[in-house]
C-alpha cells in the first residue's frame, strides 16, 4: 500500500500598504522631486499606525500613495518601503510640528519608514 505524504506549504501573502497625504503638504510629485525619489515618512501620530510602521512594514513591500482632502481623492502613485521602521527623528526636534516632548531618545515613541517612488498612476 503506498504511503501518502503531506507536504506543508507556507505561502507568504504579498502585503500592500496605504499612506495618505494632502497634496498641499507633501504630494506624490514632491516625492518624485526628492533626492533619489525617496523620503522619510514621518509625523505619524497614531498608535495603531505607529505599530505597523515599527513592526510590520518591511523593505521591498509596496505602498499605495493616496492624496486626501482633494477632489477627487485617489491613489496617485506606487512606492516601495526602502528602509523599515526606525525612530521618527521629528519627535526629538523642538522646531518640528511633530515634536513630542514626552518621547525620550532612549525610548522613542514614534517611528518612520523610508519610501521610494516607483511610478505615478
Amino acid at each position: 500500500m503506498p504511503r501518502l505524504h503531506v507536504v506543508a506549504c507556507l505561502a507568504m501573502a504579498t502585503r500592500f500598504w496605504l499612506v495618505k497625504s494632502e497634496p498641499g503638504v507633501f504630494s506624490f510629485a514632491d516625492l518624485l522631486r526628492s533626492p533619489n525619489q525617496t523620503t522619510c515618512w514621518d509625523g505619524v501620530r497614531n498608535y495603531q499606525a505607529r505599530n505597523m510602521l515599527r513592526d510590520e512594514m518591511a523593505v521591498g513591500e509596496q505602498v499605495l500613495f493616496y492624496h486626501s482632502r482633494v477632489a477627487p481623492m485617489a491613489v496617485v502613485g506606487i512606492t516601495t518601503v526602502e528602509r523599515a521602521g526606525y525612530p521618527d527623528p521629528s519627535q526629538f526636534d523642538p522646531k518640528s510640528a511633530y515634536f513630542d516632548a514626552a518621547a525620550p531618545r532612549g525610548r522613542p515613541r514614534w517611528f518612520a519608514v523610508d519610501l521610494r517612488a516607483e511610478r505615478p498612476l
